[in-house]
């Protein structure tokens, strides 16, 4: 159960809104070393987004539930006391307002810098009619040891072990710096047994609590011996201290300083960082606060130099009167370091799942087997250049790059009534999407129809390099039952010959070093010709020998690389590459012209192809 002095404690759970994740994972890594039962965080309230966000508990991940408004996640979680507001100051105002509203909340901590004055009065007034608390504007929150944290409150976790806040103290602290404070949780835990709460009211001139407001709660707080405050010059706050320990509203033992001694060296009016650390007359510098509050009974060093040093004198006074005692020190559970973080700092190693050696994009500019992209388009290496440097890791010579495009173009499509066009064609008008069409038009390429190029690669360079005659060869395959990959035509004949075949052959022995393995696959055309002459060199084949002449003779590849690639299917690739075009066409042309397919396309096919003229 919460007392009336108390914002928080071990079961206080909160509210964040806005989606600060690192914030929120900070908060819940405070609460795992400080060895509590829940989380701290209730819920996040996120306008842009419900559901659930998921974060670490520990080594352990949880879900957060998400809310759009604070109304549906006051609704649902009526335990929820304290809202960490993290609105920007254009929504601060009205954000705190509803949450103010809200029966069940009580403390609203608002984040945000640049909030009016009129709009922070505005909170402030309507909080202490209300019976409520506002922390800040400007602020970067507080906590209390061992308890509860609101956001990024004490900096990273090595700092929160460093100043032994994962368990309470005795001392209380209120600053009006969100960064004094991270610097007096180190100093006061150093010259103590550490702090049990510590608050930063923020640096506006007029925050939504001041100081004093928290001083008179750690005065009534029977767990806190010692309060200590850092205030800076400008404002009035400060002398609202030194009425209430002149009037005896503040017994314990107070030790105090006034940050901005120095302004006395500077030019007058000058402003120290916050919106408040301005003074503009002599009773609202830091040296006229200092001696105002050494004279009520504050204990003042003479410097904020010698801060520790008077904290440890007042907390060794207190632990000599029985009022303070040290703190046994529990075991610290340790957090598990984010997984991106320690393999950045190169604290792990771990095996990755893939293996690119062809691209690169983790630079300034994307690489192509070690390549700027800039400089594959600067040097026009084209489709067929990238292909090398993607497919080989090479860059090939400009006639083998205008040869692979060669084979793009001839491979690019053969009618809608071939299986691959089919399928997509009929997937098409089923209504399937391009990318399923495509998908389905692909998977119908196999040996009998464009996956031929590596069976024929493979078999004509197997008899080759065996020493197999021509005539050998063709009486072994037809021993085995084998038909010979990339022989053989449906329509083409030697009377009717494939043009596309003749202009692969006429590209290769006018740039070509040299044929050989074409040379041989066309002694064995000349003898399965004889027989029938349907039994051609035809494209696959074509391709197939081809592509192994250009590897050969080009002088890039080693022979262990050209087995590699006939074994590992490259050659395929190219048509299934360049088919991928064709069908990508006939999946657009049916959905153009709106086609409904209801029989095979041989039997239904109206070729209406544009005019010459129209192209």
């Amino acid at each position: 159960m919460r007392m009336e002095y108390e914002l928080f404690n071990r079961e206080t759970t909160a509210f964040v809104y806005g989606f600060q994740v690192n914030a929120i994972q900070r908060m819940l890594d405070f609460d795992y070393i400080c060895l509590r039962n829940t989380p701290s965080i209730a819920a996040i309230i996120n306008p842009n987004q419900s559901g659930t966000h998921k974060a670490f508990w520990g080594a352990e991940e949880i879900l957060l539930p998400m809310y759009r408004t604070i109304a549906e996640a006051s609704a649902d979680h009526s335990e929820v006391e304290v809202m960490v507001n993290f609105a920007s100051h254009r929504s601060a105002f009205d954000t705190t307002m509803e949450a103010l509203k809200q029966e069940s909340i009580h403390t609203v901590a608002v984040i945000a810098e640049g909030v009016p004055e009129r709009q922070a009065r505005i909170m402030a007034t309507t909080a202490r009619k209300l019976g409520k608390t506002v922390i800040g504007p400007a602020t970067v929150g507080g906590l209390v040891a061992g308890a509860f944290r609101i956001g990024n409150t004490a900096g990273t976790i090595e700092n929160i072990v460093a100043s032994r806040l994962y368990r309470p103290g005795c001392v209380g602290f209120v600053s009006k710096s969100g960064g004094m404070l991270n610097e007096a949780f180190n100093i006061i835990s150093r010259n103590s047994n550490g702090i049990f709460e510590g608050i930063a009211v923020g640096g506006d001139r007029y925050p939504g609590s001041t100081m004093l407001d928290h001083i008179l709660r750690f005065e009534a707080n029977p767990k806190i011996a010692l309060i200590a405050c850092l205030g800076e010059l400008g404002g009035e706050d400060e002398y609202r201290i030194v009425e209430a320990l002149k009037k005896g509203r503040i017994r314990k033992p107070l030790v105090a300083w006034v940050t901005g001694t120095c302004a006395s060296v500077l030019p007058a009016s000058v402003q120290f960082g916050h919106a408040g650390a301005k003074a503009d007359t002599q009773r609202e510098t830091a040296f006229s606060k200092n001696e105002a509050l050494r004279e009520a009974g504050a204990h003042v060093p003479t410097s904020f130099d010698d801060y520790g040093e008077m904290i440890r004198q007042v907390y060794q006074e207190l632990m000599d009167k029985g009022l303070a005692k040290d703190v046994e020190e529990p075991e610290v559970p340790t957090i598990p370091v984010d997984y991106s973080k320690a393999l950045a700092s190169g604290m792990i190693r771990r095996p990755t799942t893939f293996i690119c050696t062809i691209s690169d994009d983790r630079g300034e500019e994307l690489l192509y087997a070690n390549k700027t992209i800039s400089e594959v388009i600067e040097e026009g290496l084209g489709i067929g250049g990238a292909i090398g440097l993607l497919w080989f890791k090479k860059q090939l010579p400009d006639y083998a790059a205008r040869f692979i495009e060669l084979v793009l173009q001839i491979t690019a499509d053969h009618g809608p009534a071939v299986s691959g066009a089919h399928n997509a064609i009929v997937a098409s008008c089923a209504g399937k999407d391009l990318i399923s069409s495509l998908a389905s038009g692909l998977l119908t390429i196999g040996p009998r129809f464009g996956g031929a190029i590596d069976d024929a690669a493979r078999e004509f360079k197997r008899a080759y390099e065996t020493d197999l005659s021509p005539e050998e060869f063709v009486v072994e395959m037809k021993r085995k039952g084998i038909n010979i990959p990339g022989i053989g035509h449906r329509i083409k004949s030697v009377k009717n010959p494939d043009v596309r075949v003749q202009i692969l052959v006429d590209y290769a022995r006018r740039n070509f070093a040299t044929t050989e393995l074409l040379d041989y696959a066309q002694q064995v055309e000349r003898l399965t010709t004889a027989k029938k002459g349907n039994l051609i060199l035809n494209v696959d084949g074509c391709i197939g020998v081809l592509f192994l002449d250009l590897m050969s003779s080009c002088h890039l590849f080693s022979k262990e690389e050209i087995d590699q690639v006939v074994r590992l299917g490259y050659l395929n690739g190219l048509f299934a590459l360049g088919r991928t075009i064709g069908l990508i066409g006939h999946i657009l042309d049916q959905k153009r012209l709106g086609a409904r397919l209801y029989r095979h396309p041989t039997e239904d096919i109206t070729y209406m192809l544009p005019s010459r003229d129209g192209i």
